[in-house]
Order: structure tokens, then C-alpha cells, then sequence
């Protein structure tokens, strides 16, 4: 690092947990962010300011009008821009020294497959179970930690799935492929906006532990935060031996 990252990087290096060698990790891994509506958007920022190399940002739409309630990389002059290109430019103008590639295309299949391999993490802020299960079978199958994020109305959720550790759940042991849990949108039952930073934000900080090192990552616990209430809850996740993705079934 120069004096400059040194000095912009400095309340990182101050922590123990992290210092410059942890600063270093940061600097030499990529991440892969699939995603970059209200939970993306900020994982992104803080990821970047923090540091990290390589950023990947996939989204396949473009900004509308109704994002900039709680989409916090957007201006009023990036509607009808790709996002990935809209928040590319914000990122850089934040912090150059991290390379952000965008992707405006949906990930999926060999493309899904690739990029995931590439990375170092992956974070989940998509806003689907199919996308959200797809992203889960490709970092079982290339042991990539993931991230998963999720939000609305004012109800949010977090947690680490990362199959490099001994008996480890997988997205899938909590929520089955074949399961029957409703899916919705926020654009059917609304979302507030502060809570989409708060869960963003607390998957890159999960990111940022699980490559420096730092810290204890949420591996094993679903994070549950009530933002009505302004309460956080822990509940246990245990890796079910019977999971088509990462039991004794697919094996």
C-alpha cells in the first residue's frame, strides 16, 4: 500500500483484528455481488470504501423512479441508466483504487457458474428464490461463502452459508428448492427504506470478516432483524443431512 491508501484505509488498520495484513486480504480478493437494488447498493459502498480489489455488481435492470426511496448508489439523473453502470460510476468516484465490473445480465448458468468460481465471496441481494437458489447450487459446487441478504416491509434477515466449513449448512437446508415458501416483493408489499442499508450493511461487513479474517462470520445463524420493533434476533441453522444440494442426497 502507498501513503495515500494507507491513510484512507487507517481506521481499519488500526483494529488488531484486521491491521495491514488483514487490509492486504481486502485489497487482494474479489467479490462477487449479484444484485444491486436496496441491499446491494449499500454491501457495494461499504465494500468499497473498505477496500476490497475486485468488485463484481450483476443486475440486469435499470434505475427507476421508484428505487431512489431506498436505493442509495442512485440520483435522480441515473433513472433509465443500467444500474450496474449507475453505481460503477458512483463506486469509482468514491474509491478508485477498487475495480468495479459490472454486468448488466441476469445471472444464471454457465454464466452464474463462472463468476462465482472467480470470487472470493459471494453476496445474495437479489429479490428471488429462483435466482437465490441458483446462486446457492453454484457456491456449494465451487465452495464459495455466501452471503444472504433479504428485506420487506420493515422485516430483514441475514446469514453465511460457507461449505468450506465442517458440517455447514447450505441456502437450501433453510429454505428447500422444492419448499413452499411465498414469495413476494417489495414492490407488492412495500419495504422501509433504512432497513435496506441496515441488512446491505451487514453483509459486507460479513464479507469483510470472512476475507480479513476478523471476527466471528454469521456461519450456522440467521440474523433476524424487526425493524417495527427495533429488535435483532439469533436463531441456530443446522445443515440437513437430507438436502438435495449439499446433503447425503446430492452427494
Amino acid at each position: 500500500m502507498d501513503n495515500e491508501q494507507l491513510l484512507r484505509y487507517s481506521r481499519h488498520i488500526l483494529l488488531p483484528e484486521i491491521g495491514i495484513e488483514g487490509q492486504d486480504r481486502l485489497r487482494a480478493a474479489g467479490v462477487l455481488i449479484v444484485g444491486m437494488g436496496g441491499l446491494g447498493c449499500p454491501a457495494a459502498l461499504y465494500l468499497c470504501t473498505s477496500g476490497v480489489g475486485q468488485l463484481t455488481i450483476a443486475d440486469a435492470d435499470r434505475v427507476d423512479l421508484t428505487n431512489l426511496q431506498r436505493q442509495i448508489l442512485y440520483r435522480s439523473d441515473s433513472v433509465g441508466a443500467t444500474k450496474v453502470q449507475a453505481a460503477q460510476q458512483a463506486l469509482v468516484a468514491v474509491n478508485p483504487h477498487v475495480e468495479v465490473i459490472p454486468l448488466a445480465l441476469r445471472m444464471e448458468g454457465e454464466l452464474l457458474d463462472r463468476q462465482v468460481a472467480a470470487a472470493d465471496v459471494v453476496l445474495d441481494c437479489s429479490d428471488n428464490f429462483a435466482t437465490r437458489h441458483a446462486i446457492n447450487r453454484a457456491c456449494v459446487k465451487h465452495a464459495r461463502p455466501l452471503v444472504s441478504g433479504a428485506a420487506m416491509r420493515f422485516d430483514g434477515q441475514v446469514s453465511v452459508f460457507d461449505l468450506r466449513q465442517r458440517d455447514a449448512a447450505c441456502y437450501a437446508c433453510l429454505f428447500a428448492e422444492d419448499g413452499r415458501a411465498e414469495e413476494v416483493k417489495c414492490a407488492e408489499m412495500g419495504v422501509l427504506a433504512p432497513l435496506t442499508g441496515i441488512i446491505g450493511a451487514l453483509q459486507a461487513a460479513e464479507a469483510l470478516k470472512l476475507l480479513s479474517g476478523a471476527g466471528e462470520p454469521l456461519g450456522g445463524r440467521l440474523l433476524l432483524c424487526d425493524a417495527a420493533r427495533g429488535e435483532f434476533r439469533t436463531v441456530r441453522v443446522r445443515k440437513d443431512p437430507d438436502c438435495a444440494v449439499c446433503g447425503r442426497v446430492a452427494a
